[in-house]
């Protein structure tokens, strides 16, 4: 992708570029995130018509689940955390037709030749090549997901002709800066940089900006700079079973 179609791509308006038929593999997808974000909000593009069409949502995750199982717990999950305006679900059974499930553990490469098969196994081309891998999964996780999908031949640096994959990864890229920089060269052993995408959607929220305008401002006025920043929020729910990626933590 050039800078051009990344710039179309990122429009919202009628001059934007039309998504590519794809499917999107999502790692932990029996998690909070998926739930709780990912599913709402394709739900959403799905109603507005904003998904390309053909397009096919596979979730990967360590507990076994039959398809429509997944369908019915995703909607229940949805009616729960959608916002007042995607109250209507008249069309989530054309959206729950496009979404499947494949059981399987993160280290084991059998799984993802299970995964490889289900692929392989779309009608059409381009949603067998065009893949966006999503990593809904705790941090400890990251590389070696990629690594195993290198390893079964899904994910590799070169592109397959007018074909592509991506890797999509959550919050955090890391915990400190020698971090980021460790997990970036373990990425990137498998994949180039145009095929990563990091997300960490704190930074783009209100006080996030804040701070760091507010930051940028102490240092050129005084001369120092804070030694940290410490934000607590209280939030409606428990951990849940996010305990384990919490405990990843150093």
């Amino acid at each position: 992708m050039n800078q051009l179609d990344e710039l179309l791509t990122c429009r919202l308006d009628s001059r934007r570029k039309k998504v590519e038929p794809c499917t999107m593999v999502i790692f932990g997808a029996s998690g909070d995130l998926t739930a709780r974000k990912l599913i709402p909000a394709l739900y959403c593009l799905f109603r507005g018509g904003q998904l390309p069409d053909p397009f096919r949502v596979m979730g990967f995750a360590r507990r076994p689940k039959a398809d429509q199982a997944w369908r019915e717990e995703l909607l229940e999950e949805a009616k729960k955390f959608s916002n007042s305006k995607e109250k209507d679900y008249s069309q989530w059974p054309a959206f729950a037709e496009n979404i499947s499930y494949c059981q399987g553990e993160f280290g084991d490469a059998a799984a993802y030749g299970r995964l490889g098969t289900a692929l392989a196994g779309m009608k059409d081309e381009r949603l067998r090549q065009n893949v966006v891998f999503y990593l809904a999964t705790q941090p400890s996780e990251f590389a070696p997901v990629v690594e195993h999908l290198h390893a079964a031949g899904l994910l590799k640096k070169r592109e397959n002709g007018p074909f592509w994959r991506r890797v999509v990864v959550e919050k955090p890229f890391g915990w400190d800066l020698s971090s980021a920089q460790r997990l970036n060269r373990e990425l990137t052993r498998f994949v180039h940089e145009q095929q990563i995408f990091r997300i960490d959607h704190y930074l783009g929220k209100e006080t996030g900006n804040q701070l760091i305008i507010s930051k940028l401002r102490s240092a050129k006025t005084s001369g120092s700079e804070h030694g940290a920043v410490i934000m607590k929020k209280r939030a409606p729910c428990g951990t849940w079973s996010r305990t384990i990626c919490f405990r990843s933590w150093p």
